[in-house]
């Protein structure tokens, strides 16, 4: 069995479409369970996964945890009951019979790896980023591009370290690359551009280059999540805070 672990927060616009592709593109030789980890979600996420999970053949379970995707990820991977974990972002999209390609590269030695990559945008850098996936650099990687690993490797590594509030994925991704135990599956998943669209191209590619630099000369946790939430978390905070306000308004 693969079990699919998705963190969700306030994602109402697009869990379902997700949700839907991965009943729709499963290769239906293979057990799945999709396990969404909501973090305090306030825009009917969880109600849109209940309502799906009713209507599905596919096991949709729905847990709660802390915010913070390392947390949530945590919290998912101890509830699944698959030998293969699956981590994905609830904007990104696995190819059709993503399940297949991740069992035959365990099944052949590979314990931990992702797909390539593309942007749904024809940004010409976008493209060209999302071509660079192809390759098994470090410097290539993402959480956007999603991740499985076997269950024992991920419980042997210790699973995300909750101390990065952002860039989780990356120091897991680091162990692995340590370990020399990741593989590209050369299979296009498709992720969302929709904060490239709101901070602009140049804006955050610049601000993540900062990002990944300032952790490769050693930057700790904080320093990291201080760095984002001043230059890169404004426009999503404002967008919680101003729903949060709308809630209070309906609810008086």
């Amino acid at each position: 069995m693969i079990s699919i672990v998705i963190p969700v927060l306030n994602e109402a616009a697009t869990i379902e479409k997700l949700l839907t592709h991965l009943s729709e593109n499963i290769s239906e030789e293979n057990e799945l369970e999709i396990i969404l980890v909501d973090g305090g979600s306030i825009d009917g996420t969880p109600k849109i996964i209940k309502e799906f999970s009713e209507s599905q053949s596919i096991s949709v379970q729905l847990t709660t945890s802390e915010k913070g995707r390392a947390k949530q990820m945590n919290k998912g991977a101890s509830v699944t009951s698959g030998r293969i974990l699956y981590f994905l972002h609830a904007d990104s999209f696995p190819p059709k019979n993503f399940d297949k390609y991740i069992i035959s590269e365990v099944d052949n030695g590979n314990p931990a790896g992702c797909f390539r990559m593309k942007f749904d945008s024809n940004h010409w850098w976008l493209q060209m980023a999302g071509w660079f996936t192809k390759f098994s650099w470090r410097a290539c990687r993402g959480g956007d591009q999603s991740q499985f690993i076997t269950k024992h490797l991920f419980e042997e590594i210790g699973g995300f370290n909750e101390t990065y509030v952002i860039y989780e994925d990356n120091i897991l991704i680091n162990e692995l690359y340590k370990r020399k135990q990741f593989v590209v599956i050369q299979q296009l998943l498709t992720t969302s551009a929709r904060l490239y669209k709101q901070k602009g191209v140049w804006n955050l590619q610049y601000h993540f280059w900062v990002i990944y630099v300032k952790r490769w000369m050693g930057a700790d946790a904080k320093e990291l999540h201080n760095y984002y939430l001043k230059n890169i978390k404004e426009v999503h905070a404002k967008k919680i805070s101003d729903q949060k306000i709308s809630q209070q308004i309906v609810e008086k």
